[in-house]
């Protein structure tokens, strides 16, 4: 799996995040961070590697303690912010980019395309409004 910082990149990457949880949904096996990485890298995904990625992406489910490989992740368009923190992550670990080098503008741009209507990433964020 060759990975890139573009759009078109992230675009494959949310998409698999979708076929990976059905794939692992179909094994009777935990949609987790641990099994993503397995899934995706094979015998590169080890313990290290793993710990880097949760670790550069400080996942936290609610207002949970940050989560491990093992915890069990929501699907990725119920929860878009915490699978862009895992993509960001995966890309910053894999290319040996800090994680404010990764593209999020083209990450979200990618979102938008493979999840139409998903859940919005960026909830929060006050709109601008025009005065008439």
């Amino acid at each position: 799996m060759k990975l890139e910082n573009t759009q078109d990149c992230f675009v494959q990457l949310w998409l698999r995040l979708e076929r990976t949880r059905r794939l692992l949904q179909g094994q009777y096996k935990r949609y987790c961070v641990r099994r993503v990485l397995q899934s995706w890298f094979g015998l590169e995904a080890t313990d290290d590697f793993i710990w880097e990625v949760c670790h550069q992406a400080s996942l936290k489910l609610d207002d949970e303690e940050p989560v491990c490989g093992y915890d069990a992740l929501p699907p990725p368009y119920l929860s878009p912010r915490l699978h862009r923190e895992l993509l960001r992550a995966i890309v910053a670990v894999r290319l040996g980019l800090t994680s404010c080098k990764v593209d999020l503008k083209a990450l979200d741009r990618a979102y938008k395309i493979a999840y139409p209507h998903g859940n919005q990433l960026n909830v929060n964020k006050k709109k601008k409004t025009t005065k008439l």
